[in-house]
């Protein structure tokens, strides 16, 4: 099996842990490849229950498969789920089930989103009694997540990535069901609303919670943890005080920020920035502004990180940046040239240069093409690169950020998140751009894998490759020459003692690595 577990599944009872699983697999259709072998788990009342491994260990086919929701590309092997004694077959019992006793948060939430609904629609939509009744539940279950009255009329749309993360669960809690089940909870969210979303899933009344992650917070706050890393599976019990021997978000040791005026500019790189931001101006699409007068200036070989709490712009600057969000004012530069600020007045050059890898790549990448062709396209599409070499480039930019060749024949829907998000990245780097923005890079990633994703772009930055990023992780800020934080509606310089407002001086200097 999979897993060892404390004591035989036998003795079990339906009221001390209702969900019990054992023997859950998971195969590839196509090939008849093993993703999820064979894994026993148990599910306590009112217990917390985190899933950890490395990307494409098969933690999120392990949700899937329990709630019998495995995409296409992917069938359930073997195994049985229990619920208070009794096997839940697949198919339509299953389904019953799933909507009668589970919430789910699925790892990219904005896709389960109705676009056109509003939040408040969104997160009581589910529920059943007076319209007055139901209104008082979604503020409720809201104000607990930390969403403010002004978002209930927004559209899905007009939400950040972590606020989205936060509507998502809102809807999974409105019901109050028995089982929680959340797939990275946390990837968009600043450390402060992380530990809010913690307070309320202990808060979900007499109900169970399963939870993949990659965050050690959240990994010490649960009763216990199943390690599905090969080749041994265990699962450990925390103590009493819930102390366990991953660190915290403040208790993480990260190398220090590399000082910005102790790094030279690269070798051959003029001193003029690659990209240049000057007094730009971001709003949301109903025309509140969300941030002023933005300067930034990206010189070639630099890292500049951006942290702030969920919703403060950060998305939206790269957005406005990308060409994709309109901007109220201010002005772009790349290579001392005027950027148009729609990306369809680009030119192919100009949109080549600056790529980003968005927080939600599985939105990002068709599911109907394999993953080799979806890498390829960009050397096809911006550089006129032959079949056959851009097919062994495609290899060689999987290979870069710590995927298998083997991964080329697949499509996004059948891998992990933390492979989407990589494979994301790897058809970025195909453009061969000269900026690169990049918001959460590393939200679903697990350790080794962030490393090697940021060991490569350290590398890239040798070559003169210019990076801009948002991001809740203090590893990647531990990366950058510069980290800005959203400071209301502006930029301001990191410092230990606390935030200050950029000078006219440090605007004009920043950048250069």
């Amino acid at each position: 099996m999979r897993q060892r577990v404390e004591r035989p599944i036998e003795s079990a009872t339906s009221d001390s842990e209702p969900l019990v699983v054992t023997g859950l697999s998971v195969r590839r259709v196509g090939d008849g490849q093993l993703v999820l072998p064979a894994t026993d788990l148990r599910l306590g009342a009112g217990e917390v229950v985190a899933v950890v491994g490395a990307s494409g260990a098969g933690k999120s086919s392990l949700l899937h498969a329990l709630l019998d929701s495995l995409p296409s590309g992917l069938r359930r092997d073997g195994g049985v789920v229990r619920w208070r004694g009794l096997p839940i077959p697949e198919g339509r019992a299953a389904r019953r089930w799933r909507r009668a006793h589970c919430g789910y948060v699925g790892q990219d939430p904005i896709l389960a989103l109705n676009p056109l609904w509003s939040v408040a629609r969104l997160v009581g939509e589910q529920l059943s009694g007076s319209r007055r009744n139901r209104a008082l539940r979604v503020r409720e279950v809201c104000d607990l997540l930390g969403l403010p009255a002004e978002l209930a009329s927004r559209r899905c749309g007009e939400l950040s990535g972590g606020q989205a993360q936060r509507v998502a669960l809102a809807r999974a809690l409105a019901t109050e069901p028995d089982v929680l089940l959340l797939d990275e909870p946390t990837s968009a969210l600043d450390a402060e609303t992380r530990s809010m979303i913690v307070e309320a899933v202990r808060a979900h009344p007499g109900g169970c919670t399963l939870l993949v992650t990659h965050d050690p917070f959240l990994v010490s706050v649960a009763d216990r943890v199943v390690d599905l890393s090969p080749p041994a599976t265990v699962t450990r019990r925390s103590p009493a005080a819930r102390r366990v021997t991953v660190p915290t978000p403040s208790t993480v040791t990260s190398p220090p920020v590399r000082s910005l005026a102790a790094v030279p500019l690269a070798p051959g790189h003029g001193t003029a920035p690659l990209l240049a931001v000057q007094g730009l101006q971001v709003a949301r699409p109903d025309g509140t502004p969300l941030l002023e007068d933005v300067h930034l200036n990206l010189a070639h070989g630099s890292w500049t990180a951006i942290l702030g709490p969920s919703g403060s712009g950060k998305t939206s600057l790269l957005y406005a940046i990308l060409g994709r969000r309109p901007v109220l004012h201010g002005r772009l530069l790349l290579g001392g040239h005027p950027l148009p600020a729609d990306v369809r007045q680009r030119d192919r050059e100009q949109r080549r240069a600056i790529q980003l890898v968005g927080q939600h790549p599985a939105g990002e990448l068709n599911p109907v093409y394999r993953v080799g062709p979806a890498v390829a396209r960009p050397l096809a599409v911006l550089h006129g690169v032959g079949r056959r070499e851009r097919a062994r480039e495609a290899l060689r930019l999987l290979g870069s950020v710590g995927l298998a060749a083997e991964i080329a024949h697949r499509r996004p829907p059948a891998l992990s998140g933390g492979q989407r998000q990589r494979i994301a990245l790897a058809r970025a780097l195909a453009a061969r751009p000269s900026v690169l923005l990049l918001d959460e890079p590393t939200s679903a990633l697990d350790r080794a894998s962030a490393a090697t994703v940021l060991d490569l772009l350290d590398r890239l930055r040798d070559d003169g490759l210019a990076i801009l990023s948002v991001t809740h992780d203090p590893t990647v800020a531990a990366r950058a020459d510069r980290v800005l934080h959203v400071h209301p509606r502006r930029l301001v310089e990191g410092r230990t003692d606390g935030p200050l407002p950029l000078t006219d001086n440090q605007t004009e200097e920043s950048g250069a690595r």
